[in-house]
């Protein structure tokens, strides 16, 4: 490993893109972290937390909701620390699923690789005032399509991870988290509902006149389990995603801790689309070398081993506009750029 530094030129460019972002509108404000395993992380901020905030301004405390960042610093590291087969089917872990459901025969490899070919949509609400187990009645839908197939997206698999961590280890997805992130300084890293206040940035207003939704999950799947699932329902900073980021760099490169984890996501398990492969739950580009992940809320998370490199971005995009991947896609494709540039 090669440990290369951030040039000024691209943190300039972030920090362009982050501004124009938010002087258009796409985004109230933001921060994006940046650093290297051996360094001390920079922020580069933009605009305001929110209007409900005052004159609030994001910096490296202030608290995201970060969706399915959630499956990377919360479901897929505590899968691993829990020492679950991943070759083993969800329902040797899941005793409400029976033996012939469609579902139950997927195993948590699939799940973290999204290679179930259990059903699309999450629709967890099409499940109210039912009596069945939650893990029966997902695994109980018909497939989609063969496991192991091929890739699609799917957070009912991650929905499921969570429910067989807490049916494996005996306790609640939430308490297993939070001794993962204090064992790494995590200390602003919670499963919500979170307190509204001015350093937690609020998300969408679904109804015209109503309050915003702040401090409480932005999907809606992760509010109807109470705020804790598997597949989002975190909110973090972007000074604590720089401190985990740092945490795993550094493992890798020392082969401890998470660094064995981190190796093992970047092994390829299915292809996206041309030059991007799906990991296990991580995406893989420029040849393996960079893994990320994104949030629906507005948050990215990239990890670069090769060069010890980190970019971390924080927003809550979906404040103005649901359509928010194609509004977020300059500033993502930027910072892929960036982190996969040669030194």
């Amino acid at each position: 490993m090669t440990i290369t530094s951030w040039k000024p030129a691209q943190l300039a460019d972030l920090r362009e893109c982050l501004e124009l972002m938010t002087a258009d509108g796409t985004v109230p404000g933001g921060v994006i972290a940046h650093g290297t395993l051996d360094g001390v992380p920079g922020f580069l901020a933009a605009g305001i937390v929110a209007p409900e905030c005052g004159n609030a301004r994001p910096g490296p405390d202030t608290v995201y909701d970060v969706a399915s960042l959630t499956k990377v610093v919360a479901t897929w590291p505590l899968v691993h620390a829990a020492g679950i087969d991943l070759d083993s089917p969800v329902r040797t872990y899941l005793p409400t699923v029976s033996a012939d459901a469609p579902g139950g025969r997927v195993t948590v490899g699939q799940i973290l690789a999204h290679t179930t070919g259990l059903r699309a949509d999450t629709r967890l609400d099409q499940y109210r005032n039912r009596g069945e187990d939650l893990a029966a009645l997902i695994c109980g839908e018909d497939l989609i399509a063969e496991p192991g197939a091929g890739h699609r997206y799917i957070n009912r698999g991650f929905i499921l991870a969570g429910l067989l961590l807490a049916q494996a280890t005996g306790r609640r997805l939430d308490d297993l988290a939070v001794d993962l992130w204090a064992s790494l300084g995590m200390i602003n890293t919670v499963y919500g509902p979170i307190s509204r206040s001015n350093r937690v940035a609020p998300t969408e207003q679904r109804l015209a006149g109503a309050p915003r939704l702040w401090g409480i999950p932005h999907d809606d799947n992760a509010a109807l389990l109470g705020g804790v699932a598997g597949h989002a329902g975190v909110f973090t900073t972007a000074g604590d995603l720089a401190a985990y980021a740092t945490a795993l760099l550094a493992g890798h490169r020392d082969g401890t801790g998470l660094g064995g984890w981190l190796a093992r996501s970047m092994v390829p398990q299915a292809a996206i689309e041309p030059g991007i492969d799906r990991g296990l739950a991580w995406i893989l580009a420029d040849g393996g070398r960079v893994a990320y992940h994104h949030g629906f809320t507005g948050t990215s998370l990239y990890l670069a081993p090769a060069t010890g490199r980190y970019l971390v971005i924080c927003t809550n995009a979906v404040y103005h506009h649901q359509d928010n991947r194609t509004r977020l896609a300059p500033l993502r494709n930027l910072a892929l750029k960036a982190v996969t540039a040669e030194p």
